[in-house]
């Protein structure tokens, strides 16, 4: 009996009047890609940063990053475009699903070094901040597979099961683990452990980015060994759980002699960027130093000055306070000058009363 589950799209593409193809896959990269950016670049901010700099390094990185995981997928599982009856021009049909996050970072970090290096910033701290944005990057594009209805894993009757309607590729209709929701939700959950972790102790010169990775290896461990897609094994288990296994070791790695070799946070992110400050909204703001460079200007003119000149205005401000007092000391003499002709009209108009 059929209690409840996730239903599948009944196509992963749609057409725009009838002839611009909108994929729900390429959606999903491209709107990962932009909240990636938008979270990187708060954070690159917050740290003391440029607005504008992680999308600047950012288009170095995606495109490397696109073309890194689609050669791990197609490498990994090239018997499905160069195996008799594949047709190879396939292995470039990327809209069509397929990318490996181990070459996707593998390629990005390339692009990003590329990227750092000309705007002259430390890739560690670039990546740090962009940490948490790749991880949600990838519980957005995770859902690209819930469009094209692959990466699915065992058979279950739990009543969040996956409905399989497609029997296109191998595919066998039923009802199955969602693994791309578990990771999604994974991702996610790794997203708000390095916000937090980061905030907590600080983390620097790359270790939010060895949390992100290490986190997320720890998670794809154990969803890649539900998947049942076709995939190389050794020793019993998939390749991908062997590849989750190394790299969560060199992350780990990674954190603890970066922390001993180089504790704390770098404390200059960006060079010049400490010149300006920003606003709510992510806006560079210049500080206002106006009043502060008009007195350097005052000082070093009076301290240009030659002693003849500083005599004049000496001798100017003497004659400006002595006519000052010269004004004053007429102002009382025209008072008393007053005062003493009253007295004089008081006197004769009572003498005139008298006679």
């Amino acid at each position: 009996m059929e209690i409840a589950y996730i239903p599948s799209p009944s196509r992963g593409v749609y057409e725009l009047f009838g002839v611009i193809p909108l994929r729900g896959y390429a959606f999903c990269i491209i709107i990962g890609v932009f909240v990636a950016v938008w979270l990187g670049n708060r954070r690159w901010i917050a740290r003391g940063g440029r607005p504008g700099t992680v999308a600047d390094i950012a288009v170095w990185a995606v495109p490397f990053g696109l073309v890194g995981g689609r050669l791990y997928h197609v490498i990994t599982d090239y018997q499905l475009y160069f195996s008799e009856g594949q047709d190879w021009v396939d292995a470039f049909k990327i809209w069509e699903g397929g990318l490996g996050i181990w070459g996707a970072i593998a390629f990005g970090a390339v692009g990003a070094w590329i990227g750092c290096r000309s705007r002259g910033v430390p890739l560690p701290a670039w990546a740090d901040a962009l940490a948490p944005g790749i991880a949600l990057a990838q519980a957005i594009g995770r859902w690209g597979n819930w469009f094209n209805q692959e990466l699915y894993g065992r058979e279950t009757d739990l009543p969040w099961a996956l409905h399989i309607t497609s029997s296109t590729d191998g595919r066998v209709p039923g009802y199955y683990h969602p693994t791309f929701l578990y990771e999604s939700l994974w991702c996610i959950g790794v997203a708000v452990l390095v916000i937090w972790a980061d905030r907590r102790f600080k983390l620097g010169h790359g270790r939010a980015f060895a949390l992100y990775v290490a986190a997320y290896c720890a998670g794809r461990f154990w969803i890649e060994a539900m998947r049942v897609d076709e995939a190389h094994h050794f020793l019993g288990m998939r390749l991908n759980e062997w590849t989750s296994i190394v790299v969560f070791l060199l992350a780990v790695l990674y954190i603890v002699l970066s922390a001993r070799l180089r504790p704390g946070r770098e404390e200059v992110v960006e060079p010049g960027a400490s010149d300006e400050d920003t606003d709510d909204d992510g806006a560079a703001v210049k500080l206002d130093k106006k009043s502060e460079d008009e007195d350097s200007e005052t000082k070093d003119s009076d301290a240009g000055k030659s002693d003849a000149e500083k005599s004049e205005d000496a001798d100017e401000k003497e004659t400006a306070e002595a006519e000052t007092d010269s004004s004053s000391g007429s102002s009382e003499s025209e008072t008393d000058d007053s005062s003493s002709s009253v007295e004089a009209k008081d006197e004769e108009a009572e003498s005139a009363k008298k006679a």
